[in-house]
Parts: C-alpha cells; sequence; structure tokens
C-alpha cells in the first residue's frame, strides 16, 4: 500500500520582492497561473498572497519529491481559494502523472503567514485509504 506524502516551505516576503523586482512578468508568469495572479492583484498585500501561493507550491513539490525536473512546471500546481476562502489544489501536467503514479489522491494544503513570512503545508492520502 501507498503511504501518505506530506510537504511543507517557509518563503520570505523578502524572496517574492527581489524575483518581482529583478523578473517581473515573466517570474509571474512561470510560477503563477493567470487565475492566482488575477486572485493576488485583487488583494490588499498581493506579496503575502504569491508568497503563500510560493510556498504551497513548493510544498507540493516536496510532497511528489521529484523536484523541478523532467518536465514538471510550476503551473501544474494551481491554488486558489473555494467559497469559504480555503486553498484548494488542482493539479495537472507532469506533477498530476507523478501523483497518480504515487497512487496518491487529492492534495490538501494549509497556508498560514506572519508579518515578513508565509509557510504552508501540502498532504496527500492513498487512493484507497480508509
Amino acid at each position: 500500500m501507498t503511504a501518505a506524502a506530506h510537504g511543507i516551505d517557509l518563503v520570505d516576503f523578502g524572496r517574492i520582492e527581489q524575483m518581482l523586482d529583478k523578473h517581473g512578468e515573466r517570474f509571474l508568469d512561470r510560477v503563477f497561473t493567470a487565475r492566482e495572479q488575477a486572485d493576488a492583484a485583487a488583494v490588499k498585500n498581493r506579496i503575502e498572497k504569491l508568497a503563500g501561493r510560493f510556498a504551497a507550491k513548493e510544498a507540493v513539490m516536496k510532497l511528489i519529491g521529484t523536484g523541478w525536473r523532467d518536465g514538471v512546471a510550476w503551473t501544474d500546481i494551481e491554488v486558489v481559494n473555494n467559497p469559504l476562502g480555503q486553498p484548494q489544489v488542482t493539479l495537472c501536467g507532469k506533477v498530476k502523472e507523478h501523483i497518480d503514479a504515487m497512487g496518491l489522491g487529492p492534495v490538501t494544503v494549509s497556508i498560514t503567514h506572519t508579518a515578513n513570512f508565509a509557510m504552508a503545508s501540502a498532504i496527500a492520502l492513498p487512493v484507497n485509504s480508509k
């Protein structure tokens, strides 16, 4: 039986600001889907929102354990809030292929923020777990 999987990541807001200053739209388009970018643009603290999404994506990558190789793209992982505000993960492309090959079900994430950091945790249970 496949075991559950977990990943966690911590992101300093300054890191996201530096990437935006250095790479601008190229960074945004490489890392975030159009929906994620629109969601971040619609809130007061855009950097906080982007950092939380970045941390969630990194946590998912740690969960699958492959790193950013073999055709895996940042935008294979989309994190958006449901109507109640809970972050939800949608996977596609190579990331979805890895999750399926691992025998894992949907990925659940939790994101938290402090004044300068965002942290995210991602878990997935085996498809056949009870």
